[in-house]
């Protein structure tokens, strides 16, 4: 019998979310990650309560900011940092490249 679990928890597949897509709406991390929105925006909230990502409003929707600079929260892994981590996933190169992307496309 399969189970249904995963490495990472849904705060990681969140924070993927907002470093892939800073301007992401709560609906779509909800779809995303296989979660309500309502659980999506309570684990918005953490990660902005413990200074692992900003949120600031631009228009109506939100924009994120995650710190990769930031320790791993658990004692196995606190010698290591998000951006540690979303690295590991391919994902902060992602967002570099995006955002690198928005900019050449301005000049």
């Amino acid at each position: 019998m399969k189970t249904n679990w995963t490495f990472l928890t849904n705060h990681a597949h969140v924070l993927v979310c907002l470093t892939e897509e800073p301007d992401i709406r709560g609906r779509d991390i909800a779809e995303r990650v296989g979660i309500t929105e309502r659980a999506a925006q309570a684990i918005i909230s953490d990660l902005v309560a413990d200074g692992y990502v900003s949120r600031s409003r631009e228009g109506r929707r939100n924009r994120y900011e995650v710190y990769p600079d930031e320790p791993l929260r658990h004692p196995l892994e606190d010698d290591h940092t998000v951006g540690e981590l979303l690295k590991a996933l391919g994902r902060l190169q992602t967002a570099k490249k995006a955002k690198a992307k928005v900019h050449s496309s301005k000049s």
